[in-house]
């Protein structure tokens, strides 16, 4: 690489979001990308993402104080996963990468597209961003609808095991080998199988969720799997509350009818745990309108 080859300066800034532990660049793809030539990497420090501080120094990326990139240099990219700290409505002059939620209308995309506008910046939501075939470049869905699916069969397993105790805080843990094991181990305590429907079972993150309940030991006759063909008729589902988990793992576009509605939870139904990856709740086109 010459001397006037021009320098992609990512920012990788640490994540406020509670309980975010994902890194948008892991240490491993900082050294390909350092390696290879033509990137500088800066990282803030941070004691709550899953790789160390150490990790990227090693690297080679450089480390500077968590929250400080709003005084980087003009030419980073500000580079992350959620959302932007709340309650900050500050010009934003830099280029972002990140999942902004703005796009389909969820609360506050107004303010969040608004603050790019003031400080002339640019942002690369990476739920849009696609190749020439439309198809998604940067997408996390499989591992969302995997954690999504754990979660919803642990809540059951909860429920049958500590009936009426409130659901504890999830701590997050080290492998997907570790927490299978939980979860194969619980579900031989109770002696019987939960009954799961993944909505949207064809796509990535439908396809993580059916990959969990699998590797967990649910036989697949209890595997209920729906996508567009099966939705086609138009909700509400009564099939929904003869299931005992239902992982909601679509991507939504455009009004649906809704798949759930309070009048059926309010009544006599097998369902007992909602697990909402998608999480549209403050999209007006809400499929899943349980929420207060």
């Amino acid at each position: 690489m010459s001397a006037s080859t021009p320098v992609t300066h990512l920012w990788l800034r640490e994540e406020t979001k509670p309980m975010e532990h994902r890194a948008a660049l892991s240490p491993d793809v900082c050294k390909k990308l350092l390696e290879h030539g033509g990137f500088e990497i800066t990282v803030e420090e941070s004691k709550a993402r899953i790789f160390a501080d150490s990790e990227y120094e090693a690297a080679g990326c450089r480390l500077v104080p968590g929250d400080s990139w709003r005084t980087a240099p003009q030419d980073a990219i500000i580079t992350g996963l959620k959302e932007l700290p709340e309650n900050d409505t500050s010009a934003l002059p830099h280029t972002h990468i990140m999942f902004a939620h703005c796009y389909k209308q969820q609360g506050g995309w107004k303010d969040v597209l608004s603050r790019f506008v003031e400080g002339e910046g640019l942002l690369y939501d990476l739920e849009f961003l696609q190749d020439d075939n439309g198809r998604r470049v940067a997408a996390f869905g499989f591992y969302a609808g995997f954690t999504g699916s754990a979660v919803g069969i642990d809540a059951w397993c909860h429920q049958q095991l500590n009936s009426g105790e409130k659901y504890p805080v999830i701590k997050p843990y080290p492998n997907e080998d570790v927490l299978i094991a939980e979860t194969k181990e619980k579900l031989a305590r109770i002696g019987k199988m939960p009954r799961i429907m993944v909505m949207g079972a064809l796509g990535r993150c439908g396809s993580g969720a059916v990959s969990y309940a699998r590797k967990a030991g649910i036989p697949e006759e209890n595997i209920v799997q729906w996508d567009m063909a099966e939705t086609a008729k138009g909700g509400p589902f009564k099939e929904i509350m003869e299931a005992d988990i239902f992982v909601n793992c679509i991507y939504l576009s455009s009004k649906i009818p809704p798949f759930v509605t309070q009048e059926q939870i309010d009544n006599e139904r097998q369902l007992s745990v909602i697990v909402d990856v998608s999480c549209d709740t403050t999209n007006p086109f809400n499929p899943i309108p349980i929420y207060n």
